[in-house]
């Protein structure tokens, strides 16, 4: 049976830096609940320590939180970044919200983003994906129960294990991000986690993204794996409004401080600064790093990601404060409503159900008539005549 593309949203979050971050912090909480409410299957949320403008600066702690407000989403670390921290204690707080959730909590690592968190921290830009690749089998290891004895250049694990198993059987669903560096990819099949492709515009071209997942089916075919598409998710900016026009108009609202932002302080390495003194729509739509339109923008958008990668599991939209927050509640909405169902491949139960009764209406609406027809006879001893119409008797 083919499985759906599943929705949902990777929420940095990306807030103005005059904005309050009380409020800002609780609409992300309201935006998860939001999509609870939608049926939409997943949310990320980001560590990052400086800039300004993605203020959560841990994400398992929002995970807690928004597990208490929802009922069934995932909540997933997108991502826990992994020099920042020692393993076990990576581990160990894995294991706590595992439980918390119920099994709702996924965990995606990376070497961290911004070069100004690394910088306070006194880490070189140059060792961090190095640091990535040492520390998160020894975080799986911990996970799996083992005994782990490591020692490395920046941590020591003597004799550690974990005082719990996780409450998911086996291990919590595990992700490794990647934006251009192969690295991810390369871990991600190594260890055999799922992949989270944290853009999908490359000013190498669109084929960098289906040549991502070459390298993670490759690195898991060497180390004896085989990898699931449907564990590969991509994340792109999106906004849409019934119509194209209504889109362009409800960003105005804050596009523009997000693009200065990623061109000015987060260096997002897509051609932002070729367009500065463009319209910041013309921006995200030409440069094939998100969508700005109508629902039918959004579907042709993420159907060319789709084909150009080879296919993947779920869609992640990058949350943003382009528009004000009804507008942003809107699209999430007519994301669920109006594009996840274009990428349902194959009849849905409900589809199925109504055709049957399409097809054989003629004689199931007969048997009716027939039915009524003997119940009025059989009361009053003697047919009545019943009003028909095309749609009923």
């Amino acid at each position: 049976m083919t499985r759906a593309l599943r929705f949902g949203a990777f929420i940095a979050p990306f807030h103005g830096v005059a904005d309050n971050p009380t409020a800002a912090l609780e609409r992300d909480l309201r935006l998860v609940e939001h999509l609870d409410a939608l049926g939409l299957a997943e949310a990320w949320f980001g560590e990052h320590h400086s800039g300004g403008s993605e203020t959560i600066g841990s994400p398992e702690v929002v995970i807690a939180a928004a597990a208490a407000r929802t009922k069934w989403i995932r909540l997933g670390t997108g991502v826990i970044s992994v020099p920042y921290h020692h393993p076990l204690l990576v581990a160990d707080r894995i294991v706590l919200l595992d439980h918390l959730t119920r099994g709702r909590a996924m965990f995606g690592f990376g070497p961290g983003a911004l070069p100004s968190d690394a910088f306070m921290m006194g880490i070189d830009p140059k060792d961090q994906r190095r640091m990535l690749q040492e520390a998160l089998p020894a975080i799986i290891a911990l996970l799996r129960g083992e005994t782990v004895d490591l020692t490395t250049d920046w941590f020591v694990l003597r004799e550690a294990r974990l005082q719990l198993a996780p409450f998911t059987a086996g291990l919590p669903e595990l992700a490794v991000a990647s934006m251009l560096s192969p690295t991810g990819p390369a871990l991600a099949g190594r260890l055999g986690a799922g992949l989270l492709s944290l853009t999908v515009a490359s000013p190498s071209g669109s084929g960098f993204l289906a040549n991502h997942w070459k390298v993670a089916a490759d690195a898991a075919a060497d180390a004896g794996r085989v990898v699931d598409r449907f564990t590969w998710r991509c994340v792109a900016p999106v906004h849409i409004a019934p119509t194209r026009e209504e889109a362009r108009a409800d960003v105005r609202f804050g596009l523009h401080e997000w693009i200065t932002y990623f061109r000015d302080v987060a260096a997002l390495p897509i051609g932002l600064a070729d367009h500065a003194d463009g319209d910041p729509v013309d921006t995200i739509n030409a440069t094939g790093l998100g969508v700005v339109g109508s629902p039918e923008d959004a579907i042709e958008f993420i159907e060319r990601v789709r084909t150009s990668s080879g296919g993947f599991g779920t869609f992640l939209v990058m949350a943003h404060d382009w528009a004000a927050e009804d507008a942003t509640r809107r699209s999430y909405e007519l994301l669920a409503r109006a594009v996840a169902p274009a990428f349902v491949t194959s009849p849905s139960p409900a589809e199925r159900s109504r055709d049957f009764l399409v097809q054989r209406r003629a004689e199931l609406m007969g048997d009716v008539v027939n039915a009524l027809s003997a119940a009025i006879r059989d009361h009053y001893g003697r047919p009545l005549d019943l009003v028909r119409t095309k749609e009923t008797p």
